[in-house]
């Protein structure tokens, strides 16, 4: 047997042996952080995919749930003969038949010529209760000019419903019934949170068939389909025919987050381009109807226009977002605030003004008298106002409108700018009455536009008044060709008019460039 010779083990220095401790610290360490960023990205993951809300197997629970708070709405309406257009719609018979006179007649001398009420047209629609006391929303063209207005519950119930208040901007309705229970009710759930792909279901009354659910996905948001000043529909695919009107969408969760208001459609039947209401803003507007029988919206007291590429050069902006400023009401709440023509309104109430579009909705749904921080861009910096928000049906009622610039005494005198096509003269009274241009008016009229010149591109014509130039006041048509040269010598492309066309203010962005 050959016995291997036992050999003591070598001792490492303490030094080498301190370093491989470290070392391996640093190894355990490592481990750990690389375990916890597994676990971290894998709930991440689970969330996003939480986030994702897939469609579940079946609709059927959530259905069966959201079914009793959706109603249809029937409304019914006397019309007289003059109403009608004439006669009523007489039998068709083949041409030439006896019968046709025979009815002719008869039917003429039943036609009610002194305009006492005759019979009933009848539409349908759909709505859905959002308190068990009995306050039901729909759209306003759903009842509109409406006699009488009936609800009728899922079980066939009919309640006969008294109009609260309607809101023709945003076509929204709200009735109230008065039941012997407390009604099965749906409450609404924030838009903002949906995001495009999203599953949602819609329930309605289409074709007057009744309770009807069809399921699909939010197609785009922040539509504009040129129905009204505050336009950010959710679109869908969710089958929305005639008779949908008014009724709710919902997400999985049970929410209202649209009101299904309209489609686009070449048949009239469903094409899959449904159109609803955000519950963004649908919400605020019910809530004040329901509490003051019409809207309270916030009023900012300006007139705005869109941020153009060559506008946000002149400005120095890095890109067309925002709202330009183009007047400012005298006496409103943005004059009272700080508020300029020329400012580009960039963030409003800490929300941020990515179109011109958006600003009027986020004004709307601030209360009023609430005070509100601004963000402006002004002559190259940014700025923050603070603006305590009017009544926009009181402005309204009160006829108030932009008000013009401030009056001076104009310099009468002409001069052409053959590269811009345009020729300018200081502002007199034969030229106010000329043109109609309010007196007082500073600023220099334009006298003749070139046909095919950038100023004709631009849409300016003779009669409007050149008020500034790149922010700037002009009260000569020296001071416009004076600016145009000093704007094409520092190498800008272009120079920004603020424009008075029959009180209405706007910028141009005129190129000055050959």
């Amino acid at each position: 047997m050959i016995h291997r010779p036992m050999v003591p083990p070598t001792r490492r220095p303490c030094a080498q042996a301190r370093a491989a401790d470290a070392d391996l610290a640093q190894r355990v360490k490592l481990s750990v952080w690389l375990i916890a960023a597994t676990l971290v990205a894998a709930i991440l993951s689970l969330a996003s995919v939480a986030r994702a809300a897939p469609a579940p197997d079946s609709f059927a629970d959530l259905a069966e749930r959201l079914l009793p708070a959706v109603v249809n709405v029937s409304t019914s309406q006397r019309m007289t003969t003059a109403q009608r257009g004439g006669s009523p719609e007489l039998p068709q018979f083949p041409p030439g038949s006896p019968f046709e006179e025979f009815f002719k007649d008869f039917f003429d001398r039943r036609e009610d010529e002194r305009g006492q009420p005759g019979r009933q047209a009848t539409s349908l629609g759909s709505g859905f209760i959002v308190d068990p006391s009995g306050y039901v929303v729909t759209n306003n063209h759903v009842i509109e000019g409406a006699d009488e207005i009936t609800i009728i519950l899922q079980d066939d119930t009919n309640l006969i419903a008294e109009l609260v208040g309607v809101d023709e901007k945003t076509d929204i309705a709200v009735l109230k019934v008065e039941p012997t229970r407390p009604l099965p009710s749906v409450r609404f759930g924030d838009s903002d949170d949906m995001r495009v792909g999203d599953w949602v279901i819609a329930i309605g009354n289409p074709f007057g068939l009744g309770g009807t659910v069809t399921a699909g996905i939010i197609s785009a948001q922040q539509r504009n389909i040129n129905s009204g000043p505050y336009d950010d529909f959710i679109q869908t695919d969710a089958s929305i025919n005639r008779g949908n009107s008014g009724g709710p969408m919902f997400d999985l969760q049970g929410d209202v987050i649209g009101i299904n208001t309209a489609i686009y459609s070449p048949s009239g039947g469903s094409v899959g381009i449904g159109f609803a209401i955000p519950s963004k803003l649908a919400e605020n507007v019910v809530n004040q109807i329901i509490e003051f029988g019409r809207t309270r919206r916030g009023w900012l007291g300006v007139r705005i226009q869109s941020v153009t590429e060559e506008i946000a050069e002149n400005l120095g902006l890095q890109d067309t977002q925002g709202a330009l400023v183009a007047s400012v009401n005298e006496g409103g709440p943005a004059a009272d605030g700080g508020v300029e023509p020329g400012d580009v309104i960039l963030r409003f109430n800490n929300r941020p003004v990515t179109e011109m579009r958006r600003l009027p909705r986020l004004v709307a749904e601030t209360p009023v008298n609430q005070r509100v921080a601004v963000q402006v861009w002004r002559k190259g910096r940014m700025e923050t106002l603070r603006v305590t928000l009017g009544e926009l049906e009181a402005a309204e009622e009160a006829g108030l409108l932009a008000g013009l610039t401030e009056p001076g005494e104009p310099v009468p005198e002409s001069q052409d700018l053959d590269e811009l096509g345009l020729s300018l003269s200081g502002l007199n009274d034969d030229l106010l009455r000329q043109y109609g241009i309010t007196p007082g008016t500073e600023g220099v009229v334009v006298t003749e536009v070139v046909p095919g010149s950038p100023a004709e591109e631009k849409g300016l014509r003779p009669g409007e008044v050149i008020i500034e130039i790149g922010q700037e006041k002009v009260t000569s048509a020296a001071d416009v060709a004076r600016m145009v040269e000093e704007a094409r010598e520092a190498g800008r492309r272009s120079v920004l008019l603020l424009i008075d066309r029959d009180g209405d203010l706007r910028f141009v962005a005129l190129s000055v460039t050959g």
